[in-house]
């Protein structure tokens, strides 16, 4: 472990050290293997640090047989001498919040209510552990959280160990420790004891605070979303700049938001609702007028009319008129579409009319006797369309 430098002290953020080699991998990929590194590859649920070495970005980091990659956007210049390593340290910091913000969310649910963790997960966005329970109640999640913060409020000292695994007998673990050498062991003293080769803060206090966000049932354990440290401040933030910008747009003060986007949509559906109404008017004069213009046979080519709004034309036509028959042809840039339509007087089979049709289009479609439709592509003008859907009719 005496190149691993993030294992000596996470808070080094410039270090130098020699390459030992520089290579492409299977897929291509530069990397560089050092000496010794602070660089923290991505493992036990936290990503990798980035950085960079001498003047190349390093923008993965991983432990491959025993080693530890850097992989670089571009290979290095000068790889003979020593290098310089810096990391990027407002990332290594968060990761380092977060997982420890994460051993004292665990530990406060196993402590309260026995619900261990069997999963954890440290994204960019987002940080959840998965509970090993099927149900969680809002006060649960509350006096976790208030302990979770009483911890870190007590700025107790986080140390890390290394142990072998006949010592792990004197410790009280909260999960049985996968690795059986090198094992780790990241202490809360009189709070938790957990094996973990992550890296984290000197102190509680240096996550500064936990936000449980949200929590949802998967399956038999309950995964719950919160943020830790920089991460709440950061959140805060956009939800008041969200919230103000919001308070604006509704006039209503931020107490009153919600009844303000209740009253919004309400409003939204009723104003939908007369749409809809007032579209059903202009269809149904839209039907009165084609058959006026029409002896029975409507027939008619329109522009960019949707499926369903030729569907529901037709259907008033023919509700108005049981003799009627009813051809409707759109076309909708490259596209074309067709409904045929029969009244109850009438015989005419329009699924095997359309049937007639759709071949000049590559298309396809559907419907029963009375009534059919398709579509396919524009191969042929709608005019041309419309007149053989009249032949075959004739």
């Amino acid at each position: 472990m005496k190149n691993k430098i993030y294992y000596q002290d996470a808070y080094i953020q410039t270090f130098t050290a020699h390459v030992l080699k520089q290579e492409k991998d299977e897929n291509g990929n530069w990397y560089a293997v050092l000496d010794q590194t602070a660089f923290y590859p991505t493992g036990g649920g936290q990503p990798h640090d980035t950085g960079t070495i001498s003047v190349e970005k390093v923008v993965n980091v991983e432990e491959i047989d025993g080693e530890v990659r850097h992989y670089l956007e571009s290979p290095l210049q000068d790889s003979a001498g020593e290098v310089s390593g810096t990391i990027d340290w407002e990332r290594r910091f968060d990761h380092m919040q977060q997982h420890a913000g994460q051993h004292i969310l665990s530990a406060a649910f196993e402590q309260l209510f026995d619900y261990n963790t069997v999963g954890f997960h440290l994204g960019v966005d987002n940080l959840t552990i998965d509970l090993e329970t099927e149900n969680l109640t809002d006060a649960e999640v509350k006096k976790a959280e208030a302990l979770a913060n009483r911890i870190i409020l007590e700025n107790r000292p986080i140390e890390t160990k290394w142990v072998t695994e006949e010592e792990l007998s004197h410790y009280p673990l909260r999960k049985e420790t996968k690795v059986k050498k090198d094992i780790r062991l990241v202490i809360i003293p009189e709070f938790d004891y957990n094996g973990c080769g992550g890296t984290h803060p000197k102190a509680t206090g240096e996550v500064r605070g936990i936000k449980i966000l949200d929590w949802e049932k998967q399956r038999k354990k309950v995964r719950i979303q919160f943020a830790c440290g920089n991460r709440v401040l950061q959140l805060l933030g956009d939800k008041q700049r969200l919230l103000l910008g919001l308070t604006k747009l509704l006039n209503a003060p931020e107490a009153e938001m919600e009844q303000a986007v209740a009253r919004l949509l309400e409003n939204g559906k009723l104003t939908e609702k007369a749409l809809e109404q007032a579209q059903e008017s202009l269809l149904q004069y839209e039907a009165n007028d084609l058959l006026a213009k029409n002896n029975h046979i409507v027939a008619e080519v329109f522009q960019n009319r949707t499926i369903q709004e030729l569907q529901k034309l037709a259907r008033f036509v023919i509700a108005e008129d049981d003799g009627a028959l009813v051809l409707f042809v759109s076309a909708n840039d490259s596209r074309m579409q067709l409904v045929c339509a029969r009244g109850t007087t009438r015989t005419e089979n329009m699924k095997a009319l359309v049937g007639e049709i759709l071949p000049l289009l590559n298309g396809k479609g559907g419907g029963n006797d009375s009534f059919a439709q398709g579509g396919g592509n524009a191969l042929i003008p709608a005019e041309e369309i419309l007149q053989q859907l009249l032949t075959v009719i004739r």
